[in-house]
């Protein structure tokens, strides 16, 4: 394995923004195959979580090396947070990362068609929404969006995804900032922006989640119905906010809950089963 310590390569003020007093840590882990692996395999961006003011270990390294021992090469990316910097710029820093993931497929023998953005809690907002805002204007005026940043698909896990009655205030208001409006509120509630290029979608939650309450998944799984993108969605029936692996590494007593950790599993199956 080889782990890379990546400069995201993205101009800040070319892209209308203020360029953040600490830039993003953006991180690879690679298997290098060395003629000996399989050439080409799937990758997958991850995004912890943290309510946008900051980005869980938890959902971090853990989360990489539950990927990388199914086969499939990760990155992480510590996007900006509150009070710093609020929306777009998580969006932007999101896309570039993507962007910079596929320009360097060949090199890292990336499976170009395999490559899938993962996200938890607020993190899983900012995967959502790379899903349904890659080949939306308000990426390509920034110079970015298009093919080159668009994820094959979206594991969200706990993700948040609306402003509305079941929404994670804590979430909008560190994302949104003094840009707090009902038309910005309307924007970044995710259900309300699925498109036909949307990506398919796997999606986990738990029923008894008290912190970002269930009708987060279920809402984008029904918008994700309504334009016929295929999903998986997993809801399980006890566990509270923000479990991760499930498991005694990144877990209380708690928190470790055996029926939850099998998320991995499906999720590792289904972006190594990703088409175009």
């Amino acid at each position: 394995m080889q782990v890379l310590n990546l400069e995201l390569e993205l101009d800040y003020q070319a892209a209308g923004l203020k360029v953040p007093e600490k830039r993003p840590a953006f991180t690879g882990y690679i298997l290098r195959s060395n003629g000996e692996y399989c050439p080409k395999r799937p990758a997958v961006l991850i995004c912890p979580g943290g309510g946008y003011a900051f980005t869980s270990d938890r959902e971090a390294t853990p989360i990489a090396m539950a990927f990388l021992a199914a086969g499939i090469d990760a990155f992480v990316l510590r996007y900006t947070c509150a009070p710093e910097a609020g929306f777009p710029t998580q969006l932007v820093e999101a896309a570039a990362a993507m962007r910079q993931i596929r320009s360097h497929a060949e090199e890292w023998e990336l499976d170009e068609s395999r490559i899938a953005i993962c996200g938890f809690s607020a993190g899983g907002h900012l995967a959502a929404s790379l899903g349904v805002f890659w080949n939306s204007d308000l990426l390509k005026e920034r110079g970015l969006g298009g093919s080159c940043c668009q994820p094959d698909g979206m594991v969200l896990c706990y993700p948040v995804i609306t402003s509305g009655p079941h929404a994670h205030r804590g979430s909008f208001h560190n994302l949104l900032m003094e840009q707090e409006t009902p038309d910005m509120l309307a924007l970044t509630s995710l259900e309300n922006q699925v498109t036909a290029d949307t990506p398919p979608a796997f999606l986990w939650h738990t029923w008894t989640d008290d912190a970002v309450p269930v009708q987060n998944t279920l809402l984008f799984a029904s918008a994700l119905a309504d334009k016929s993108i295929p999903a998986e969605v997993h809801i399980y029936p006890r566990g509270g906010h923000g479990l991760s692996l499930a498991n005694e590494l990144v877990c209380g007593p708690e928190g470790i809950l055996p029926e939850v950790q099998d998320w991995i599993r499906l999720a590792t199956a289904w972006v190594k089963n990703l088409q175009k």
